[in-house]
C-alpha cells in the first residue's frame, strides 16, 4: 500500500490534494458561471438601475451630509454605491446556494459530498468559488460606475479587496445555511425574497442611519442589528482606505455562525439535509 493510501485511510491529506481539490471546485464554478451569461447580466442590472435611474430622481430628496468616511459633502450616487456592491454580493450568494439546492436534486451534491475530504473543506471550497466570482461582478460594476463619475481614491480599489471577500464570505455562507433547509428548487425562490429584501431595505445601503433613526428609532435598530448592513459600511471605510472595526467584528462572527450552521445543517446524521431511505439526499 502506498504512503498516499496509508495516511488517507488514516484520515490524512496532502496539502496539494487539498489545493487540488479547491482548484476542482472553483473552476466548475467558474465555468458555470461562464456558461450562464444571463447570470452575469442580470447580477449587474439591478445594481445599475439604482445607479442611473432612482438614484437621480431621490438625489434632491435625500442629500447625504458629511459622515465618515466622507471628508466633504457627497452625491448621493456615492453613498450608494457601496450598498449596491453589496447587493451584488448579496444576490450571487444566493445564487450560489440556489445552485446547491439544484445539484442536490440532481443528484451532483451528492457525488461531492460523499468525498473522503472533510465536509467543511468541500463547503468551504463552494463559499470560496461564489466568493471569487462576486469579485468578478462588483469590480465590473465598479468600472461601470467609473465612467458615471463614482470613482473613490486609486487605492481604494486595491483596500477594498479584503472588504469584498470577508462581505462575500459572509453572505455565501448565509446562503448555504438558508439552502440546507430547502428541500425543493421551487421554494427557494421565495425564501430569496423573503431575505434579500428586507436585508437590502433595512440598512445602510440607500440611506444613512440617522436619518433612520429620526423617522423610526425601531427601525434604527434594526439596520443597526442588520449584518448586511455592517457589510455595506465595511466596503464604505475600506474604499476610502479605513477600517470600520464594529463592521469588521461583526461580520467576522457572523460568517463563523453561518459557516458552522452550514456544516452543521448538511451533516446528514444531525442536519436538515437528511439522507433518505435509498441512501441518497433528500
Amino acid at each position: 500500500m502506498s504512503t498516499t493510501t496509508v495516511s488517507q485511510a488514516r484520515g490524512g491529506f496532502s496539502f496539494a490534494q487539498y489545493v487540488t481539490c479547491l482548484n476542482g471546485i472553483v473552476w466548475r464554478e467558474a465555468l458555470r458561471f461562464l456558461h450562464q451569461r444571463e447570470r452575469f447580466v442580470s447580477a449587474l442590472v439591478r445594481p445599475l438601475v439604482w445607479l442611473f435611474i432612482f438614484a437621480v430622481g431621490f438625489r434632491q430628496v435625500l442629500g447625504v451630509s458629511i459622515i465618515p468616511p466622507y471628508e466633504t459633502y457627497i452625491l448621493y450616487e456615492v453613498y450608494i454605491a457601496p450598498g449596491l456592491m453589496a447587493m451584488i454580493q448579496l444576490f450571487n450568494g444566493m445564487q450560489s446556494s440556489l445552485s446547491m439546492v439544484y445539484d442536490r436534486e440532481m443528484g451532483n451534491m451528492r457525488t461531492l459530498l460523499v468525498s473522503p475530504l472533510p465536509r467543511w473543506y468541500l463547503l468551504f471550497c463552494k463559499l470560496v468559488a461564489g466568493t471569487a466570482v462576486s469579485l468578478l461582478q462588483v469590480y465590473t460594476f465598479l468600472l461601470i460606475a467609473w465612467f458615471w463619475d463614482i470613482a473613490p481614491p486609486p487605492i481604494g480599489y486595491l483596500t477594498v479587496l479584503p472588504a469584498l471577500i470577508l462581505s462575500g464570505l459572509m453572505l455565501g455562507a448565509l446562503g448555504m445555511l438558508i439552502s440546507s433547509g430547502i428541500k425543493q428548487l421551487e421554494n427557494f425562490a421565495g425564501v430569496m425574497n423573503f431575505v434579500i429584501f428586507p436585508m437590502f431595505f433595512a440598512s445602510s445601503a440607500l440611506y444613512p442611519l440617522w436619518r433612520v433613526q429620526e423617522g423610526s428609532p425601531l427601525l434604527y435598530y434594526v439596520c443597526l442589528f442588520n449584518p448586511f448592513t455592517h457589510a455595506v459600511e465595511l466596503i464604505r471605510f475600506a474604499l476610502y482606505g479605513q477600517i470600520n472595526w464594529i463592521s469588521l467584528a461583526v461580520i467576522g462572527g457572523c460568517t463563523i455562525v453561518f459557516m458552522v450552521g452550514a456544516i452543521y445543517a448538511y451533516d446528514p446524521s444531525r442536519g436538515l439535509a437528511r439522507r433518505g431511505p435509498a441512501g441518497g439526499e433528500t
